[in-house]
């Protein structure tokens, strides 16, 4: 594992990379809100990722490198994860067909950033269906245009996304709730399934 610091207009964001040995792709997770790339599901999919010969870069967003804890506004985070994105793919990622995702609040900005980005899928970790505030957040997720996986806590307060076949969108409900540190092994045996179809259409 190496770390590298890549420069954006909101300031420098740390990189952790992952890489595989003879990588046939390459996987960007970022983390929530308030969160970092610690985070139990982050790490469980990063291992099993790696095992399947996918290189992992887990981003910590320059705000968090600047130590908030409180993100800025969406428009300001999905410029700073393009141009991370960008990064990665003309560097440590180059020639690999490239996963979006992340957890929560990451989630959903590699939602909004898919077609931007160029991403053959985003893989979402407890996607925050519904706002506090009650407004629903469905939008982001329909409007990724690419293949999208969502594994969600089944007692996610946030609620569950219902799949979308039309959308290429699968949802796997596992044990726990938002955080999903109940059950990490299923965490990664769902994004593995995932994953392994990803790279028969684009390996």
């Amino acid at each position: 594992m190496s770390v590298i610091v890549l420069d954006t207009a909101q300031g420098g964001a740390r990189v952790h990379l992952h890489p595989a040995g003879d990588p046939v792709a390459g996987l960007v997770l970022g983390h929530g809100a308030g969160g970092g790339v610690a985070a139990r599901d982050l790490v469980a999919v990063t291992k099993v990722a790696r095992q399947l010969g996918v290189s992992v870069a887990l981003v910590e967003q320059p705000y968090r490198v600047l130590g908030r804890r409180s993100p800025p506004r969406a428009p300001v985070l999905d410029a700073a994860w393009v141009a991370i994105v960008q990064q990665l793919a003309e560097g440590p990622l180059a020639g690999l067909p490239l996963v979006t995702g992340g957890r929560s609040a990451g989630a959903r900005v590699a939602c909004r950033t898919a077609a931007a980005t160029g991403v053959v899928g985003v893989l979402c970790l407890a996607f925050p269906l519904v706002a506090p505030s009650g407004v629903s957040r469905q939008e982001e997720l329909d409007d990724a245009g690419v293949s999208v996986l969502v594994i969600q806590g089944e007692s996610d307060r946030f609620g569950i996304p219902e799949p979308d076949p039309e959308r290429s969108r699968s949802v796997v409900v596992v044990r726990g709730d938002h955080g999903l540190k109940a059950d990490p092994a299923a965490v990664a045996d769902a994004a593995a399934t995932w994953l392994m179809v990803q790279i028969a259409r684009f390996g």
